[in-house]
């Protein structure tokens, strides 16, 4: 869990099944006394990545050249 607010933050869960709505996968895991939580992928370790920086127009000005 990496989500900074959520209760279960910095624990594991098992995942009891995988399911996707609307293009997000969601995550249905067992979490002892709170029961059975759905977690989206981006609250936990398997969802993407942080960026490294804010994006900017500066970044996309970058990524532009990049791609040139």
């Amino acid at each position: 869990m990496t989500h900074p607010f959520h209760p279960l933050v910095g624990q594991r869960v098992a995942i009891l099944f995988a399911r996707r709505r609307a293009g997000i996968r969601l995550y249905v895991c067992e979490a002892g006394p709170l029961g059975s939580v759905t977690l989206p992928e981006d609250f936990t370790d398997r969802g993407m990545t942080p960026a490294t920086r804010p994006l900017t127009v500066e970044v996309l000005a970058e990524l532009g050249a990049e791609n040139d």
